[in-house]
């Protein structure tokens, strides 16, 4: 299961882009995972527990946007959005193509983190980000 190794460098990145936002708690994580990327999202989101656990992404929620498969045909000059992932023909005209332009995406896409800031009269408060 190669998703546990994904989700550990997952949570490097997210910690490693919290601190530099100054975050004191990461709330979620969002991550595009292509059709293509290899990755099997039930088992990453299991795996996600797992590798957050004594981080500092710890009770942090991990987001998965699914990014379909979509081509572009030479034929038609258009891109267009695979049905599944087993026959690579231009959804429009049929013709079969190979110019894969989104789907095997897996990146951190947004981080939504708690900050301290200084409120009005001096104390700290919370505020969301999402870098």
């Amino acid at each position: 299961m190669h998703e546990l190794s994904i989700a550990y460098s997952l949570v490097e990145a997210a910690a490693e882009a919290a601190t530099r936002a100054g975050a004191q708690r990461v709330v979620a994580v969002q991550v595009v995972v292509g059709a293509l990327s290899g990755v099997a999202t039930g088992a990453l989101t299991f795996c996600w527990e797992i590798a957050t656990a004594e981080t500092s992404l710890a009770g942090s929620r991990l987001d998965l946007v699914e990014q379909p498969v979509v081509v572009y045909c030479p034929d038609c000059r258009q891109e267009g959005e695979l049905a599944g992932v087993q026959l690579f023909r231009c959804p429009q005209c049929g013709r079969p193509t190979g110019d894969v332009r989104r789907g095997r995406e897996l990146q951190i896409e947004s981080l939504e983190i708690e900050t301290a800031v200084c409120d009005d009269a001096g104390g700290a408060a919370s505020a969301e980000e999402a870098p």
